[in-house]
């Protein structure tokens, strides 16, 4: 039986950013597998000013919305300098009336909280611009922690790279998992990356801001599965313990316990991808101890379990 076509619109708004605008046209870019249609749009028909010196010509105005099954607003620069126009957010509250979802990659979320739709809700943009968000719209509650945000008939997601995971995350909500996994490796993309309500963190361990303790850092991702304190750090960095601690965090933005406790989950997280080892062996190896100490972080951290991660996340057998 033959899937009914979707139709998504990509509102291109002033200032877009080309990233923002080409990830879900060309994921949901029609193919005999696709059941999906993409139009671009504008405020009006024409040339819009986009971002990084670029500029769209685009063959629909808000029109392309009234028959449009899923919005897309792409992120655009200066997002907090003011609203979008008031014919965009009638057209954008329309539309969410007619049952059309709203999804927005990156600063697009400022246009969607213009409309009040996500006042008292979840949301999430690209890290750089979640405290102005909060800001300039309180009612929303504003989560800097995750990728994507999904509240059912809207939803957002962070930076760029992240507009990818919620495109998947539709494809999977309309069509199931097995035709998100044909799309991800299309895209040459990583695998899928929510199970469902829980959103993961897109931290890792973060990449240093710096030079200091290099070396330090270097021989502690060595030892991660021995016990290791502030005070061993500094020693081995030849520096005092106070010392040692405000420098790390001017050069990472952690506390060295917050950054030894990261990277312990982020090695649990290649175990747990690449190997058979139980969640007990797993606790063990990364130096968390027990499989209860490993649960406990791993939900602090990421927001699942890491059954739940394996589950998402392991290699399927040869």
């Amino acid at each position: 039986m033959a899937r009914s076509i979707h139709r998504v619109a990509v509102l291109v708004l002033d200032g877009a950013k080309p990233l923002d605008v080409g990830i879900p046209a060309q994921v949901f870019t029609h193919r005999p597998s696709m059941p999906y249609e993409v139009h671009v749009c504008g405020a009006a028909a024409g040339i819009v000013a986009g971002g990084d010196g670029l500029a769209y010509h685009v063959a629909e105005g808000l029109e392309a919305l009234r028959t449009a099954d899923t919005v897309f607003i792409p992120g655009y620069r200066e997002p907090a300098r003011e609203d979008p126009p008031a014919a965009v957010v009638d057209a954008l509250l329309a539309a969410h009336d007619r049952g059309t979802r709203l999804a927005a990659i990156s600063t697009g979320a400022f246009a969607l909280a213009a409309t009040g739709l996500l006042d008292g809700k979840r949301a999430t943009t690209h890290w750089h611009y979640t405290k102005v968000l909060q800001a300039k719209h309180p009612l929303v509650r504003v989560d800097e922690n995750v990728l994507f945000v999904d509240e059912g008939d809207v939803l957002t997601s962070a930076g760029a790279a992240s507009g990818v995971d919620l495109c998947l995350h539709l494809v999977r909500r309309d069509h199931g998992v097995g035709l998100s996994n044909q799309v991800a490796r299309r895209l040459v993309a990583a695998p899928y990356r929510s199970g469902g309500q829980a959103q993961f963190v897109p931290r890792s361990v973060p990449e240093p801001l710096g030079e200091f303790f290099a070396e330090t850092r270097h021989w502690a991702l060595e030892r991660l599965e021995t016990p290791l304190t502030v005070a061993q750090l500094a020693e081995h960095a030849r520096v005092s313990t106070r010392t040692f601690s405000r420098r790390f965090v001017e050069d990472t933005g952690y506390t060295p316990m917050q950054w030894i406790l990261r990277a312990r989950v982020d090695l649990a997280r290649e175990l747990l991808e690449r190997s058979d080892l139980g969640i007990e062996q797993v606790a063990d190896r990364v130096g968390l101890g027990t499989g209860a100490n490993l649960r406990l972080h791993f939900n602090r951290v990421l927001g699942t379990s890491p059954n739940e991660y394996r589950h998402t996340f392991s290699r399927p057998a040869a």
